[in-house]
């Protein structure tokens, strides 16, 4: 199983509709998507800067930000299923299809350590990956990727958040950061895994 995370900032982005129809068409049974929270989540950003609410508020809005643009790829591209829980993301799989995360368990009474700005939708997905004990992540970014970085960098330049590094430092699943226009990158590495 696969873990991909497709920016928000591809929201708005006509590729978003490839990457959708491409892993649900390759990627069935496969692959989990979680989505970010694009303009959604910018939002978020806004009312707080206005509001001054505190970061558990921020991040139960966020989380619902991610789960607003899960059921916009669905309405994009009406195969992939929506799924809250593992257990409905498995079922998805087992049933061959491609899933998408709302991850709405992630909401919370109080603060913990999720409920900061310096995790978003990139930690989220790495920590999806290590509770679903994936095969591989891969996070795809609207912005230039510099394949020399390591994850430390990506978090410097802001392509990743604070915690990613920290989220994925015993992940035994390989880690990709690519750009949204590395699809065949994708795309040859999905037709060419070993599903025996």
């Amino acid at each position: 199983m696969w873990v991909v995370k497709i920016g928000g900032s591809m929201s708005r982005d006509p590729l978003l509709q490839t990457w959708l129809r491409e892993l649900n068409e390759l990627g069935g049974g496969r692959v989990v998507i979680v989505p970010g929270g694009g303009g959604f989540a910018d939002q978020v950003r806004e009312h707080q800067a206005i509001w001054r609410f505190d970061d558990l508020a921020a991040h139960n809005m966020a989380v619902l930000a991610m789960a607003q643009h899960a059921l916009m790829m669905q309405g994009l591209c009406r195969r992939l299923v929506v799924a809250a829980t593992e257990s409905q993301i498995r079922h998805a799989l087992h049933e061959g299809r491609t899933a998408v995360w709302a991850p709405f368990g992630l909401m919370r009474q109080e603060a913990d350590t999720l409920t900061s700005w310096d995790v978003t939708s990139d930690s989220l997905a790495a920590w999806l990956a290590n509770r679903l004990n994936a095969e591989r992540l891969m996070v795809v970014k609207s912005c230039e990727v510099d394949f020399a970085c390591d994850f430390a960098q990506y978090a410097e330049k802001g392509v990743v958040d604070k915690r990613f590094s920290e989220v994925i430092r015993e992940a035994s699943y390989p880690v990709d950061i690519l750009n949204k226009n590395d699809w065949g990158r994708v795309r040859e590495l999905l037709l060419n895994v070993d599903v025996s």
